[in-house]
């Protein structure tokens, strides 16, 4: 029967874009690397820096000198190094489960940092002195001055952690989401 042109077949919607790749890879590589470089420097510090005094570097800018942390950043929580080892373990399972659901290359590499840091500062409160779940970490750079007079002593695994942190949240402020969509994309979405 002829109706005219008009089309009697209900309007569907077009297909979703296919999804990227999932990332698991890249989290588990950047942390492999990182985490390598960290055990590595801290062994380089342990071995040459041991009772000497801090060693200046790039005129004045850097200085590394070895210190054994027993607390958490800028030496805080010292008497709590236990529960920074439980909570270091707890950031390991999340982003492990997370990564599973990662889409997002700027995620993965965030969470591959921030998981980089957390295993090379779980690894020391593990293994080093004065034992397990209550191990020093070893920190081996000073900023602007000796015994961090200028800026908090800190080591690559602090260093990943800070700059995944940093990474994740620039991605959520430009709304990119773990999973490789938007957040500006599923507004769009949701107001057509």
């Amino acid at each position: 029967m002829d109706n005219g042109g008009v089309s009697t077949e209900p309007e569907t919607a077009p297909p979703a874009p296919p999804l990227p790749k999932k990332r698991v890879a890249v989290v588990f590589v950047v942390a492999a690397v990182l985490w390598g470089i960290d055990l590595l420097t801290k062994q380089i510090a342990v071995s040459t820096l041991e009772g000497k005094q801090p060693v200046e570097f790039l005129g004045g800018l850097v200085y590394f000198q070895l210190v054994r942390n027993p607390g958490a950043a800028f030496s805080m929580a010292t008497g709590l190094t236990w529960v920074l080892a439980l909570v270091a373990v707890a950031v390991v399972v999340a982003i492990v489960w997370l990564a599973r659901r990662l889409r997002s290359v700027g995620w993965a590499i965030g969470l591959g940092l921030v998981l980089a840091g957390a295993l090379g500062n779980l690894t020391d409160r593990i293994f080093r002195a004065p034992g397990p779940l209550q191990g020093h970490v070893v920190d081996m750079i000073s900023a602007f001055a000796p015994n961090g007079q200028g800026w908090a002593i800190f080591n690559v695994a602090d260093s990943a952690i800070c700059v995944g942190g940093v990474l994740i949240v620039i991605l959520s402020l430009l709304g990119k989401d773990y999973d490789g969509s938007s957040t500006k994309d599923k507004k769009k979405a949701a107001s057509e």
